[in-house]
């Protein structure tokens, strides 16, 4: 598990403990590591699970899916972020979501029982990680409302404009990329992929932004 140190000390789920703390929790979750090729499933409507997943390299979606292949992307997650945390956490759930690998990509999983159980010991790093764990979640709380708040707007050229807005907010800059492609953006925000596209050739015609690919410049009137 040494090599994965890198990234776990970069991830709020462990921030603020130590190598030797890192790998203690390891230990006491029962780590282990898989890998996923792209588009492979990690987890699947319906599956109960007992473990969350921290996304090591690579990227993953947590989307929704019906039988026609409609897809509504509920979120990407990146490296050294978590994913079925909610779930894991909650005895009897089961998944509403898909994991599916973005990218080929390696996961860890963590026995969240374990980690929810009182610590014999009273370690201080134990402590640390369920406060860790809470604001992990909270954190996709606040993922989910802001998707509420694009989705909520009532035309297509709305909730890009949403959208585009906050992630400039988020990065601080009024050039940046986005996490998406055209098709992935079109499935986060609900939305037809033409009537996006026709939207955006709109809105770079208006002046208003510029756009290649998934990176965009946005011209504030302000």
């Amino acid at each position: 598990m040494e090599k994965y140190l890198f990234i776990l000390r970069n991830s709020p789920f462990f921030q603020g403990m130590t190598e030797e703390e890192i790998l203690s929790v390891l230990h006491c979750v029962n780590a282990t590591v898989l890998h996923r090729k792209k588009d492979e499933y990690i987890l699947r409507v319906g599956d109960s699970t007992e473990t969350m997943g921290l996304v090591l390299s690579g990227s993953v979606l947590c989307l929704q899916e019906d039988l026609w292949g409609h897809r509504n992307i509920i979120h990407r997650i990146g490296a050294g972020e978590f994913f079925a945390e909610a779930f894991a956490a909650t005895s009897g759930s089961v998944l509403d979501v898909n994991i599916v690998a973005d990218e080929d990509t390696e996961v860890m999983l963590l026995h969240t029982g374990r980690l929810l159980q009182t610590c014999p010991h009273a370690c201080a790093h134990h402590n640390r990680l369920v406060r860790n764990m809470v604001s992990v979640m909270a954190r996709r709380v606040m993922d989910l409302n802001e998707k509420i708040t694009h989705m909520a707007k009532r035309s297509t050229r709305e909730k890009l404009l949403s959208y585009l807005s906050a992630e400039s907010i988020r990065q601080g800059k009024l050039s940046f990329t986005i996490p998406y492609d055209r098709q992935q953006l079109a499935d986060y925000l609900c939305v037809e992929r033409a009537a996006m596209s026709v939207e955006l050739s709109k809105l770079q015609k208006e002046g208003l932004l510029k756009t290649n690919r998934n990176h965009f410049s946005i011209f504030s009137n302000k």
